[in-house]
């Protein structure tokens, strides 16, 4: 284990790469790639060792400090997703790997740090030997992953094939509980793509998922026998639109978006970029159509929201309930972007949090409150962390982990905020409902 100065070691490493002489030749330049790769994954085997590590010592010291054990190792996870700079979700997805890597699995671990495999194909062996007890799971290590010389030439598709096949055949039973349970787990989630365009997924049990995608070829390759200009997956992607929604692809349908965007961009054509709550930003050619759309249908209000001249953050509203009300709930949201304020964390925002708690004298006002995802805001409240408002050009909360880390993470620039010579009434927020 790493003694407490060896990160300012490692950084030296770090920090020396790039002062290395260049490769003399493509051969060598291929030589480096090569084991600049295995270098990663041996980082990564012991970035999995030390979080392992992390999580019994927090126990160990909760432990001492009179903790229960269900709350022992709490937020742990958080901290490992922040170290990482990754969010909340894989942060405990890590964990969990590093947690089967270190104390159920060693050979697929050896694998990782001689760089036979990485990161994400070690994942991969973890996940489809979750189900399986901790004999077979071992079995399934040492049959694959002490198999250096097999793994060295297997991508994803043919390690999870081989992993599968050998849980089959020591756990049967297991497996099919296992399929049965992610039956229940089926969802549609939906993520912003590029070019103002989303991915909107279903995960469904198989025959579900094949019958769904074949009935969309199915009209896709009669609609082009019959004519159609669109290409198949056009069509395929109209067809659904018009099967979920009721109505014809280009028709407009009514949904609630909730739309950020300067006056200028809105009145005058200028081409300061908007922002859409859930998506991200999009062009402001595309936001006065969204406009467009919903005020011919008379589906179009406006609010006024007022930014400060000099930095672009919103006014401060105060209010002295312990909930935000509806109005300063909502300002807090459209400042943070409808996202996660947690540093790297992406997930849509779900609790208004008081980052001094209400409980510790925290008043509940726009300066105090920040907006969270239910899994940072929980890792908020495990022993030894804190959060405080900071000075910055726009609204900064500085979170301590109990390590004393400590991680800031500033308000998004809302639309204008970047523009000379703002005026008092900066921004307007354009609630539609509708969708084109």
């Amino acid at each position: 284990m790493f003694e407490r100065g060896s990160a300012d070691e490692i950084r030296q490493w770090r920090g020396s790469l790039a002062s290395l002489p260049r490769p003399a030749d493509t051969a060598a330049t291929i030589d480096r790639i090569t084991e600049l790769e295995k270098l990663k994954s041996a980082a990564c085997a012991e970035q999995a060792r030390l979080s392992a590590e992390l999580e019994a010592m927090t126990r160990q010291e909760r432990a001492e400090a009179g903790v229960r054990k269900e709350k022992q190792t709490a937020g742990v996870a958080a901290q490992v997703a922040l170290a990482r700079r990754e969010s909340p979700h894989k942060g405990g997805r890590l964990l969990g790997l590093a947690k089967a890597l270190t104390n159920e699995m060693p050979h697929t671990l050896a694998a990782l740090q001689a760089g036979v495999l990485n990161e994400w194909r070690a994942t991969l062996v973890v996940r489809e030997t979750a189900c399986l007890t901790l004999e077979d799971r071992q079995t399934v290590d040492r049959e694959i992953g002490g198999d250096l010389k097999r793994l060295a030439t297997m991508g994803d598709h043919r390690l999870v094939a081989a992993v599968k096949q050998l849980a089959y055949r020591l756990d049967a039973e297991s497996v099919a509980r296992r399929s049965r349970k992610a039956e229940s787990e089926r969802a549609v989630t939906i993520r912003p793509a590029p070019d103002t365009m989303t991915y909107v997924t279903a995960l469904l049990p198989v025959a579900q998922g094949v019958g769904v995608y074949a009935a969309l070829k199915r009209a896709a390759d009669s609609a082009r026998n019959e004519g159609d200009p669109r290409n198949r997956g056009q069509v395929m992607a109209d067809t659904l639109v018009e099967c979920v929604t009721g109505s014809p692809a280009r028709q407009p349908v009514p949904v609630d978006l909730s739309l950020v965007m300067t006056d200028r961009s809105l009145l005058s054509g200028d081409d300061e970029p908007a922002l859409l709550l859930g998506y991200g930003t999009i062009p402001a050619d595309t936001a006065r159509q969204l406009v467009a759309a919903a005020a011919d249908a008379g589906l179009a209000w406006l609010r006024r929201l007022y930014t400060s001249p000099r930095a672009g953050d919103l006014i401060a509203m105060d209010s002295r309930a312990r909930r935000f009300p509806a109005g300063l709930g909502r300002l807090i949201t459209v400042r943070d972007g409808g996202r996660c304020r947690t540093p790297w964390c992406d997930a849509p925002i779900r609790h208004l949090d008081h980052p001094v708690r209400h409980a510790d004298g925290g008043d509940t006002s726009a300066l105090n409150g920040q907006g969270l995802c239910e899994a940072c805001n929980q890792a908020k409240e495990a022993l030894g962390w804190r959060a405080r408002p900071r000075p910055g050009p726009r609204h900064t909360v500085e979170t301590t982990t109990p390590t004393g880390h400590r991680y800031r993470s500033q308000a998004p620039p809302l639309p204008g905020a970047s523009r000379p010579g703002l005026t008092r009434l900066e921004l307007y927020l354009t609630d539609l409902v509708l969708a084109v």
